[in-house]
Parts: C-alpha cells; sequence; structure tokens
C-alpha cells in the first residue's frame, strides 16, 4: 500500500512519530502528497509541536498544504495563528489561494476579537481577486456575518447567492432566530425547499432558547410526523426541551426512541437523558442511566467518554441537590474524590451551593481547601457561591474578607455580596455597596437589583426601594421580571402599604401572576388585615384554587382576628376540593 493512503487509513491507529521516522528514512516523506497526508494527521490528533515542525520542513509547499495548515490550526482552535498562517502565505506569493483556503480564513476571523474588520477585508479581498466561489465559501461568508450580527449583509448575499444547498436556509434561519423574530422564522422554516435533520435541529433549538418551549414541542411531533430520524443533536435538543418542561412523559417516549434506533451508546445524548431524569425529579431513573453511562465510559478512553464521565458526574450531583438529597450529593461527591475523578468548578459549585442550603459550614469550608488545592479558587460562579455560602451560615465578616480579597470583582461578585448584606437585614450597607459598585464603572445586572430590593425590603427602605426599582427600567434598561415586582410587594407589605400594593399590581400589569398575589396575601396576614385579606384571597384563589398555602394563610389570618366562623368556613372548602395540608416533618 502506498505511503499517504496507508497514512489514512490508519491515522487515528499508529504512533504517528515513529512512522514519520521511517518515511524519512524511506525517503518517502520527499514526496509532497505524502508530507501533506502527515500534516493533516498531526493536526487531527493536535500534535501541533509536529505539525508545525514538519510544515517548515516541506521545501515546496502548494495550496493543499497551506489550506491543511489553516484549517487544521482553525479546528485546534488557534485561530489567530491561522491568520497569521494566512498573511504569511499571501506575503510569500509562490501560492494563490483557494476557495477552501478562504473558507477555513472566515472560520478564523468569525471566532478572533475585532474579527469583523478583518473578515470583511477577507471578503474585499476574494471579490478583488475573483476567487472562484462554490456554495461551500458562500456558506462560510454567510456563517461569517451571521455571527457577527451583520443581518443586512446575510440576507443579501444569501439572495445573491446562485446555489443554496440546506446548509446555507440553515445559517440564515439562524440568523433570523438570533433577531428574534420568531414568526417570520417559522414561516421561513416553512418555505425550505429541502428540509434537513440540520434544519429541524436548528428550529427547534432556537424556539426552545427564545423560551418558547410549546412551540418547540409541537414542531418535535410535526418532525416525527413526516417521518425524519433523529440524530444525535435532535436527541440532545430534545431531552433538553423536556427537561425545560419538566414533561416525564415526553422525556420517556425520547428514551424509548433512543433505545429503538440504537443510539444509546452516544454519550452527549446519555448525559442529556440524564439530565432529564434529574430535572423530572426521577431519580432512581436517573441513577440507572447513570449506572449505564459509567459502565460505557470505563471501557473506553476515547476523549467524548472521559468527557461524558466527568459531566454525568456534575449532573447526578447537581440532581441530587436539586431535589433537596444532599446527602446522596455528598455521597457521590465522596465517590468522585476516591475514584480521583477531575473535578471541574461547576462541581464544586454545586456543593457549595448543598452546603449553603443547609448551612453545612464546615463542609462548605472543606470544599474551599479543596478548591485552593486543585487550582479553582479564580472561577467567577465559585467565588460568588462561596460568599453566599459564608453568609448563608451566619460568618458574613468571612464573605466580606473573601468578597474584598478577590483580585478581579466582576458583576456576579457584587450581586454576591449585596445579596449576603440583604439576607442579614444590612439595607444600608447593601445600598453603600451598589454605589461603589456603579462608581468602579460596573454596570448592575438583574440579580444586583434584586439583592438590592430584597435590602430596602428588610430594612424597611421604602423611598430608597422606590428610587432603585426606577433606576432599574430608566437607567439600566432593565425589564422587570417577577422576582422584581416580587420585592416591591414585600417593601410595599413590610411597611404596611397594603393599599399602594393595590395600585402597584395594577399599574405594572401583574394582576395575572399567582406569586405576586401569595407575596400580598403573606403581607396582610402580617398586619393581620382582615379586609384585604379577603380581597386578595379571593383574588389568589381563582388563579390557583388548589395550593394548601393559601388557604391556610387566610385561615390564619382569620383565626388571628378570632373570626372563627370564616376560618372554620375555609377549612371546609379544602375538604370540599380535596386540598390537603402537607404533614409536618421534624429533623430532630
Amino acid at each position: 500500500m502506498a505511503p499517504a493512503k496507508w497514512l489514512s487509513v490508519y491515522s487515528n491507529a499508529i504512533p504517528r512519530r515513529p512512522y514519520h521516522s521511517s518515511l524519512i528514512k524511506s525517503g518517502s516523506i520527499q514526496f509532497l502528497h505524502v508530507a501533506n497526508c502527515l500534516l493533516k494527521i498531526y493536526l487531527q490528533n493536535y500534535d501541533w509541536e509536529c505539525a508545525r515542525k514538519l510544515f517548515d520542513e516541506i521545501p515546496q509547499r502548494d495550496v493543499r498544504t497551506w489550506t491543511v495548515l489553516i484549517s487544521g490550526l482553525s479546528k485546534c482552535g488557534h485561530h489567530r495563528i491561522a491568520l497569521d498562517y494566512f498573511n504569511a502565505m499571501q506575503n510569500e506569493g509562490t501560492v494563490a489561494p483557494n476557495a477552501f483556503t478562504m473558507s477555513a480564513v472566515l472560520k478564523c476571523c468569525a471566532s478572533v476579537r475585532n474579527g469583523l474588520g478583518i473578515g470583511k477585508a477577507v471578503h474585499g479581498w476574494i471579490l478583488t481577486n475573483e476567487i472562484d466561489v462554490d456554495v461551500a465559501l458562500d456558506n462560510a461568508l454567510l456563517d461569517f456575518y451571521a455571527k457577527f450580527r451583520v443581518f443586512d449583509c446575510v440576507k443579501r448575499l444569501f439572495y445573491l447567492m446562485d446555489v443554496r444547498d440546506s446548509t446555507s436556509w440553515n445559517i440564515v434561519m439562524a440568523a433570523k432566530l438570533s433577531e428574534g423574530k420568531m414568526e417570520k422564522v417559522v414561516d421561513f422554516f416553512w418555505r425550505l425547499p429541502d428540509k434537513s435533520v440540520s434544519s429541524w435541529n436548528t428550529i427547534i433549538d432556537g424556539l426552545l432558547q427564545q423560551g418558547l418551549e410549546g412551540k418547540a414541542v409541537q414542531l418535535l411531533y410535526e418532525m416525527v410526523r413526516f417521518g425524519y430520524d433523529f440524530n444525535g443533536v435532535t436527541f440532545s435538543i430534545s431531552l433538553v426541551l423536556a427537561s425545560s418542561l419538566k414533561n416525564l412523559e415526553l422525556g420517556r417516549q425520547i428514551h424509548a426512541r433512543l433505545l429503538r434506533t440504537g443510539r444509546n451508546d452516544d454519550s452527549f445524548a446519555s448525559t442529556s437523558l440524564l439530565d432529564m431524569y434529574c430535572k423530572c425529579r426521577e431519580m432512581h431513573k436517573a441513577s440507572v442511566v447513570f449506572r449505564e453511562l459509567q459502565l460505557r465510559c470505563s471501557r473506553g478512553d476515547r476523549a467524548d467518554l472521559i468527557m461524558a464521565r466527568t459531566v454525568s458526574w456534575s449532573t447526578m450531583i447537581a440532581g441530587c441537590v436539586q431535589n433537596g438529597l444532599t446527602e446522596d450529593a455528598l455521597r457521590y461527591f465522596r465517590s468522585m474524590i476516591l475514584e480521583k475523578l477531575k473535578m471541574d468548578p461547576f462541581t464544586l459549585t454545586t456543593i457549595v451551593t448543598a452546603s449553603a442550603s443547609d448551612a453545612l459550614l464546615e463542609l462548605g469550608q472543606q470544599i474551599h481547601a479543596h478548591a485552593l488545592k486543585l487550582g479553582h479558587e479564580q472561577d467567577v460562579f465559585l467565588r460568588s457561591s462561596m460568599i453566599d455560602m459564608y453568609a448563608k451560615c451566619g460568618k458574613l465578616d468571612d464573605s466580606w474578607s473573601y468578597f474584598r480579597e478577590t483580585r478581579t470583582r466582576n458583576v456576579v461578585l457584587w450581586s454576591a455580596m449585596i445579596s449576603s448584606y440583604a439576607m442579614h437585614g444590612l439595607g444600608n450597607e447593601a445600598i453603600k455597596l451598589f454605589e461603589l459598585m456603579r462608581n468602579e464603572g460596573i454596570k448592575p445586572n438583574e440579580v444586583s437589583f434584586v439583592g438590592l430590593l430584597t435590602a430596602c425590603s428588610h430594612a424597611g427602605l421604602v423611598e430608597d426601594g422606590c428610587k432603585y426599582f426606577k433606576m432599574m427600567t430608566d437607567v439600566y434598561g432593565i425589564c422587570p421580571g417577577i422576582e422584581h415586582f416580587s420585592c416591591m410587594i414585600d417593601l410595599f407589605g413590610r411597611a404596611g402599604h397594603l393599599r399602594e400594593i393595590r395600585d402597584f399590581v395594577y399599574e405594572n400589569g401583574i394582576h395575572h401572576l399567582k406569586q405576586v398575589w401569595r407575596t400580598y396575601l403573606s403581607s396582610c396576614w402580617l398586619h393581620k388585615n382582615v379586609e384585604m385579606t379577603n380581597w386578595v384571597s379571593k383574588k389568589l384563589l381563582e388563579l390557583d384554587p388548589c395550593q394548601h398555602d393559601h388557604y391556610l394563610l387566610v385561615s390564619n389570618t382569620y383565626l388571628a382576628n378570632d373570626i372563627w366562623e370564616q376560618a372554620a368556613k375555609l377549612r371546609g372548602q379544602m375538604l370540599e376540593k380535596q386540598v390537603r395540608k402537607l404533614p409536618g416533618q421534624s429533623w430532630i
């Protein structure tokens, strides 16, 4: 068998460096096609140092040599280095790039800082040098402009293309999804002349990302009805969709399809399946999937299996924490340490969150020490979780010390510290910290304002709370969420401004939200206001007639005011509607 052909067949199985030596000894390395093939193999196996040395030793490089190097570097993530080699290729001037070379260059431009200007220059060079543009290069241009959100150029290029394939349509559809014009996107999708599995994946994932899970499910069922086969990406997206909806029945249907098609060995689909069962509170099923996945991962050493093994442990620990199974989460965590598996910041953050929820200070301190040993201490999300943990364990001074020692503070850390002060009822200190953050030029986000408004509420700072709520919308353009509205209602309620709450609810058009009325009812109970309790309870029970908490709050308000008949009547309604209070539990 010829050397180049032998290399291409066994590219993933051979010990590359010894074979390189044998090619040098036999003289085969002098053939350009052999050198190009070996260069490609080095880059496919991320052996960048050997690839660079080999490239430097090739005396007469052709366009394939340069293209293999540039595209290989792009796939390895060395986008800036690939662009430097493209500049060197142009400066050398002996070899002209072709459409394949330019496609690889455009992918690099889409992945570097200030890449828009470079990419536009490359596009201009393609036009002036009359490069033979094929559909692949057109698609690379479409993708480049789409990634930089230059949608006008995407549309113009698309309609100027002589030949369009399914990739072209998918790129434009993904660009329209980024614009957020969902009705136009769905209409565009149905106009696709040739819908591929990739097209379905793009539209379903796009709808999911935009929070339109209902429409995404409808399209998923349409995909099945039209007889399209699922690939690995489809399974992952559909399982994420089931997780978002916490729809166990949908998840089971996808699991069954996964087994029927024989794709249950797909590591990415398996980790998505594990996450789905955790989100749907089926921890027994999750543990079965987890064990099967661990067994498969232990039989191989491929990069995807190693990654899947780590992700599956993190997912299982997070699932236990989300479902209140703290002891099980700690047991998995200990097993992970004993098996000497790689510990990522996400796993540590999850365990710290569990420590904070159950006020396990000693465990949190041990995780802190473990993070230091592993070198993950500078991870922003882990540090914010540590600040939250110390605050919830009553160690506010430790939270402040930890925050102050951080070299680079972003909005996540500032928000965590503000929320810590809010938790301890230190409203004025939270406000001072918020103003300090603004003075340092850090723009607050939604979470920052939740912490700040909570602090104002707990400290009874009504005027300050109103001022910052107005600042959130007028100055920073942040659209208030249900958490912000709940904070404001709690702020008015704690201060006894119950009628102001009614005005606030209707002025902001939030009278359809159950959580708003629940917070309102809690305020009425706090002040033992029977008249307002009657009015609010009717609104709340219309929206959510089966929640036992609402009946108990109203009943307790009547009892506190010695209105025994109304309390008894309400308890009777609970019996009629079969609304049952959860039995009390003790940890003693």
